[in-house]
C-alpha cells in the first residue's frame, strides 16, 4: 500500500484503533466522513486505500482493489494469492498499532463489501485476539478453507450487516457466511437492513456506533440502541458493473 491512509486521531487519550477496509473502487477517504461521526472520542481511525490493479471482474479495467475479484459466483474461483498477501499487508498494519501502545484486543478491524471481506479473513487469520469486526456487506472469502484457516481465538466478537436487497453481494452470500461463521466461531451477531441494496444506511450506521462504542468500552459518542452485540443476535458502493 503505497499510498499513506488516511488517519482520523482520538480525540482524548488515544486507547482503542478501528481499521476500516473500503469497497472496490474506491479510497481510503470514502468512509472518514461516516466514521468521524460514529467513533467514540477516544477511538483512533485507520482508513487504508486499496492498491490499483486490474480486476477480472471489471473486464480487466485498473482500479483500487485490495486482490482480484474473478466471479460474483460463490463457488467460482478466487485470487487465493492476492487475498492472503492483502491480509499479510493489513496485519502489518495491526503490529504498528501494537508497537505504538495499542494492545491487539484494543483493535478493530472493518470494512465495507471486498474490505469488509478482507477484514473478516484478516481477523480470523491474525494471531492474537482483536476487539472485533465490523463486516458490512460481504461475504468470508476462500471459505471453503475454514476453519482449517483460522488461527484466531473462537469468541472474537463478529457484528456482520447486509441489506435484504443487495444486487451487487447478494444477501444469501452474507447469510450464508454467517452461517459458516456461527459453525466455528463463538461471538457472531448477522443483522439484515430491510430494503437496502449495496450501501449504507443511517439504521446501520447508528448499529456501528452501538458496536463501536460496546467494544472499545467508551459510550461517550453513543445513542441508545436495542442492538445486542453480544453474540446472540440473530453510502458506499462497490464499482462492480
Amino acid at each position: 500500500m503505497s499510498i499513506a491512509p488516511v488517519i482520523i486521531e482520538a480525540t482524548v487519550k488515544h486507547t482503542s484503533t478501528l481499521i476500516f477496509l473500503h469497497g472496490l473502487g474506491d479510497t481510503g477517504h470514502g468512509w472518514i466522513p461516516a466514521l468521524a461521526t460514529i467513533r467514540p472520542p477516544s477511538m483512533k481511525v485507520i482508513c487504508p486505500t486499496a492498491p490499483t490493479m486490474p480486476v477480472t471482474l471489471n473486464a480487466g479495467f485498473r482500479m483500487p482493489s485490495w486482490f482480484d475479484l474473478r466471479t460474483l459466483d460463490i463457488s467460482g474461483p478466487e485470487d487465493e494469492e492476492g487475498i492472503k498477501s492483502a491480509a499479510q499487508n493489513i496485519k502489518a498494519m495491526i503490529d504498528d498499532e501494537v508497537t505504538r501502545g495499542i494492545a491487539a484486543n484494543r483493535i478493530l478491524l472493518g470494512g465495507f463489501s471486498q474490505g469488509g471481506a478482507l477484514a473478516l479473513f484478516t481477523a480470523l487469520t491474525y494471531n492474537q485476539p482483536l476487539a472485533g469486526v465490523v463486516a458490512l456487506s460481504c461475504w468470508l472469502p476462500l471459505h471453503k478453507q475454514f476453519p482449517g484457516l483460522k488461527t484466531n481465538a473462537d469468541d472474537i466478537p463478529i457484528f456482520q450487516a447486509h441489506g435484504d436487497f443487495d444486487p451487487v453481494v447478494p444477501y444469501k452470500f452474507g447469510q450464508l457466511s454467517a452461517s459458516l461463521l456461527k459453525s466455528f466461531m463463538k461471538n457472531v451477531t448477522f443483522k439484515t437492513y430491510n430494503g437496502v441494496s449495496h450501501t449504507s444506511s443511517e439504521e446501520e450506521m447508528d448499529d456501528v456506533r452501538e458496536v463501536l462504542a460496546s467494544w472499545s468500552g467508551d459510550d461517550r459518542n453513543r445513542k441508545s440502541s436495542k442492538l445486542d452485540v453480544s453474540g446472540s443476535a440473530t453510502a458506499q458502493c462497490c464499482l462492480i458493473s
